[in-house]
């Protein structure tokens, strides 16, 4: 049983801006933890998958800064976007890039996020095992569910059904997937956490090639048509002209979306480990180690009776008196200030940014 991890890397959370920009985005930069996100995701999975098993899905234009934080991966094993078209585009060209490379249709891959926290890694990879024998047992595509500890309004949620669990794989923690719920408001929020079936939705996703392949060609049909078309030209001068022009016709779509809430036969294993998907400035500061003031202080700061603060710079000296409950974040010559419990709101900042042609701040 061959198996692949496939590492999603595209995109630019904007959540994340000033540090997360359109040349840099989040997944390079350091947010938690010792590396950059793209760093931690990788030396994760290098202590369960063979080095030549793993492979990046990135746009073109960050080739420069993949090559420099993975310097040890092989160029073979970086599969480039023309520009970022969501998880299921993505994910579609990791499958077929994979089969020219190596796989066959009873590989089993998984699908991560580049820029997500995990701790407690055993029981990490012991998830990871109960989601490659499902999918491989039941022909199925296996996501990862966590507990909620509390109502986020800012995460995905899967419905299980807990009277349907495999009790043959992974100690009774295999469960049938109801739905899909995305970002729902707090009162949903709250009643999703009190069911006790609802989980966190980790984003990761295991399953057999060739399962990928028939929901793509069940629910996701022009896709499935266009990528393998592309796939035609591989190893020819025409593959990328081929790629873009596949890529600029087709909508963004994610794969939670185009297949995971259409198709039956998708099951969830309860993780046991801690996850966050470090969404926004107001999740960081919630997982950061706090001074005795609840302060996080992060970079060259000068702190004085400040309360309930997240203070990042990069460079410059930030010095705060006498505040509380506040974002402050320097980064490359732009600061923002923001009040906790509004971090969701700076993407409406990237939003003007980009109204305004303003690109010199992206």
């Amino acid at each position: 049983m061959s198996k692949y991890a496939v590492v999603l890397a595209g995109g630019f959370a904007t959540k994340y801006w000033p540090i997360s920009t359109e040349k840099s985005p989040k997944q390079f930069t350091h947010v938690y933890g010792d590396g950059t996100c793209i760093q931690n995701t990788y030396e994760r999975l290098l202590q369960y998958y063979e080095k030549e098993k793993i492979y990046i899905v990135a746009s073109y234009s960050h080739r420069e800064i993949i090559k420099e934080q993975l310097s040890d991966i092989d160029a073979q094993n970086i599969i480039y976007e023309p520009f970022g078209k969501g998880t299921a585009p993505a994910t579609a060209l990791a499958i077929e890039y994979l089969l020219q490379n190596g796989a066959d249709n009873d590989s089993l891959v998984a699908v991560f996020p580049s820029d997500h926290s995990i701790n407690n890694n055993v029981e990490f990879y012991n998830s990871l095992d109960y989601a490659y024998e499902a999918a491989n047992k039941l022909s199925s595509i296996s996501t990862i569910g966590l507990t909620p500890d509390r109502p986020v309004t800012q995460y995905g949620y899967i419905q299980v059904n807990t009277a349907d669990a495999h009790s043959n794989i992974g100690k009774s923690n295999v469960f049938k997937c109801e739905t899909f719920a995305e970002k729902p408001d707090e009162g949903t929020a709250i009643r999703f956490v009190e069911s006790g079936d609802f989980l966190w939705n980790s984003g990761i996703f295991v399953c057999k090639v060739s399962t990928f392949k028939q929901s793509y060609k069940k629910y996701l049909p022009e896709y499935y048509e266009g990528i393998n078309s592309v796939f035609e030209y591989y190893n020819t001068n025409e593959y990328v002209e081929k790629l873009n022009y596949h890529y600029k016709q087709i909508n963004p779509i994610s794969l939670d979306y185009g297949i995971l809430e259409k198709a039956s036969n998708v099951v969830c294993i309860k993780g046991e480990f801690t996850w966050s998907d470090l969404g926004n400035w107001d999740e960081l500061y919630r997982i950061q180690l706090k001074d005795a003031n609840n302060n996080v202080l992060l970079g060259d700061i000068i702190s004085i009776d400040n309360k309930n603060c997240l203070v990042n710079s990069s460079g410059k000296l930030i010095a705060l008196v006498g505040v509380e409950d506040l974002i402050v974040i320097d980064s490359g010559g732009t600061t923002l200030i923001c009040k906790r419990g509004e971090a969701d709101r700076v993407q409406e900042i990237v939003d003007f940014l980009r109204r305004n042609h303003i690109n010199k701040y992206l």
